[in-house]
């Protein structure tokens, strides 16, 4: 135990050092496991192996809405900073979640992400235009972050002189301070926020344009329409959640790769395995470590364990990902590995409507580090390395990295 009572740390600079290591614990011996939350108060289930969060994910007794999931005698009204930031698909079951994923997913079809590649070959080949000749750069600050960035931002219309607005506010709403002053930083920002937001919908509305805000002002399903509680919600979605997702993939497979050599040069001599390379990079260090929180809707018994209605259930992807009794080697990583039943982008309903997205994003931003890139490789350190603290989500917070200058494309 530590000194919070806890037999695992799971919140920690050293948890995010050894995730992994921990993880294996869990599943070997507490596979199924009850913890009392950050405020002392929420029991929270951690489940980590293979077969369960797969299950879980699919079992409609264990929900994304709260409020629908807690009894009666539980439930809150949810203030205005709820109804602002937790009013999407994410966080919504049934006919709500169909008629917000519909709505949304209109933007997503395969076909229209295909389309997408010319401008994020060129976008990866322009942020790596501006660092060619210096022979060093911070990954995430100088490629991995600007790169999904402005594809969803393009995507949904907003400005190209606004973008770096965005990253204050991303960072504000993902990684808010908890001490009064932190907290009163993170309210300006997110008014700050949905007024530019509230601003641009206007804009939109009196002069619609072939993006995705437009698409979402006058989309319609069955006659209905997103309000606007749920128009912020999505944005904040798409904007915040969306993009990190890829920002950290990218980061974290560059650094897979360059933890393991052999796996580099064989990836480098056939660029057309990068598809299942990015399969991959999912499972093996994948920038989702925990799926969003989901409530149990009624008590369930769960392997002799009694998890009651209301009870907070946290599946660990990235504990799942490593399950020995699934993945051969699940602690090697393995660029031909095939087949490759990940679950680095959830599963069932909630599946990531992003996913052929950051698929795309991630094999074009990898083809380009590596081909123009000779040599690449960690500028400090490993030991220097950081993780942010992102809960749900495994990041860096920075990536220095160099290559041979005198060689680069």
């Amino acid at each position: 135990m530590n000194e919070h009572g806890r037999k695992y740390d799971l919140y920690s600079q050293d948890f995010k050092r050894d995730a992994y290591k921990i993880f294996a614990a869990m599943r070997r011996d507490d596979p199924i496991y009850r913890q009392i939350g950050l405020d002392g108060v929420t029991p929270i289930w951690f489940i980590t192996a293979y077969e369960d969060v797969e299950a879980m994910l699919r079992d409609k007794r264990i929900m994304r809405d709260e409020l629908q999931a807690l009894p009666p005698e539980k439930r809150y009204q949810p203030n205005q900073l709820d109804l602002l930031l937790n009013n999407h698909m994410l966080n919504k079951d049934g006919v709500d979640h169909v008629r917000l994923r519909t709505l949304v997913s209109q933007a997503f079809t395969p076909k229209r992400i295909a389309a997408l590649r010319p401008r994020i070959e060129a976008i990866a080949s322009m942020l790596l235009d501006q660092v060619q000749a210096k022979g060093e750069m911070d990954l995430i600050a100088d490629f991995s972050f600007p790169l999904p960035t402005i594809v969803i931002l393009e995507m949904l219309g907003v400005p190209s002189e606004d973008r770096d607005k965005f990253k204050v506010w991303s960072n504000a709403l993902l990684e808010p301070q908890m001490d009064a002053a932190g907290l009163e930083q993170a309210v300006k920002h997110l008014t700050d926020f949905t007024n530019y937001l509230r601003d641009l919908f206007a804009k939109r509305r009196a002069e619609p344009k072939d993006d995705l805000i437009t698409g979402l002002l006058q989309a319609e399903e069955a006659g209905d329409k997103l309000s606007e509680n749920e128009l912020f919600s999505t944005m904040v979605l798409l904007i915040v959640t969306g993009h990190e997702t890829t920002v950290n993939l990218i980061a974290n497979a560059t650094l897979a790769l360059l933890r393991n050599p052999e796996q580099l040069a064989q990836l480098k001599a056939d660029l057309s395995l990068m598809p299942n390379a990015v399969e991959e990079f999912l499972r093996y260090d994948g920038s989702v470590e925990r799926a969003l929180s989901r409530w149990a809707a009624e008590d369930i018994v769960w392997k002799g364990h009694h998890i009651k209605r209301g009870d907070a259930v946290m599946l660990v992807l990235g504990s799942a990902n490593h399950d020995e009794t699934k993945f051969a080697e699940a602690e090697k990583l393995r660029v031909l590995r095939d087949p490759n039943p990940h679950l680095g982008l959830g599963k069932g309903v909630h599946y990531c409507l992003g996913a052929t997205l950051a698929r795309l994003e991630t094999e074009i931003a990898m083809n380009t580090l590596l081909s123009r890139l000779p040599k690449l490789r960690l500028a400090i350190d490993e030991s220097e390395l950081r993780w942010r603290f992102l809960p749900g989500f495994r990041g860096l917070e920075a990536l220095p990295v160099r290559w041979d200058k005198e060689q680069s494309q």
